[in-house]
C-alpha cells in the first residue's frame, strides 16, 4: 500500500506521467497492478478547491473527475479519522503548516505506508517513507 500526495494522484491519472520520477511511476504501477494506492479524503478538499479556484482544469469537472477515480479499483479513498486528524495536529512547528499535506502524511504514518511525492519538505519529515 502507498499513499498518493494530490499531485501525484492528478498526474497519475491524467497521464501525466512525465512529471513524476522514475522511481514513483515504478512504484504507482506496481501497487497499482495490486489495488494498493490509498488517497486521503482531503485530496478530493484539494483538487476540488484548486478547480474552483481555477488553479486546476480537466476536460470535466473536478466532482465528475473524482467520481471516475472512485470507480477504479486500485484507488482507495481514505476518509479522515479521529487517529488521523490527532496525528497531524501532533507534527511540530517545523512540519509544513499546510492542513492537507499534514493530514497525507499522517495518513501515511497511521496506515504505515510509504507517501508518492514531490514536496522536499515532506519527502525530508522524519519516520515518514516517501518515494520520489
Amino acid at each position: 500500500m502507498i499513499v498518493l500526495d494530490t499531485h501525484v494522484l492528478v498526474w497519475w491519472v491524467d497521464g501525466d506521467t512525465q512529471k513524476l520520477s522514475r522511481k514513483a511511476r515504478q512504484a504507482l504501477a506496481g501497487h497499482g497492478k495490486r489495488n494498493e494506492l490509498l488517497v486521503s479524503s482531503i485530496s478530493v478538499f484539494e483538487i476540488t478547491t484548486l478547480e474552483r479556484r481555477g488553479r486546476l482544469r480537466f476536460k470535466i469537472s473536478a466532482s465528475e473527475w473524482v467520481a471516475q477515480v472512485r470507480l477504479l479499483p486500485e484507488y482507495r479513498i481514505e476518509p479522515l479519522t479521529d487517529d488521523i486528524v490527532e496525528r497531524a495536529g501532533q507534527f511540530g512547528d517545523a512540519f509544513p503548516g499546510d492542513p492537507a499535506d499534514r493530514i497525507i502524511a499522517a495518513t501515511a504514518l497511521l496506515r504505515g505506508a510509504a507517501l508518492v511525492t514531490h514536496d522536499e519538505k515532506l519527502r525530508g519529515t522524519k519516520n515518514l517513507q516517501a518515494i520520489w
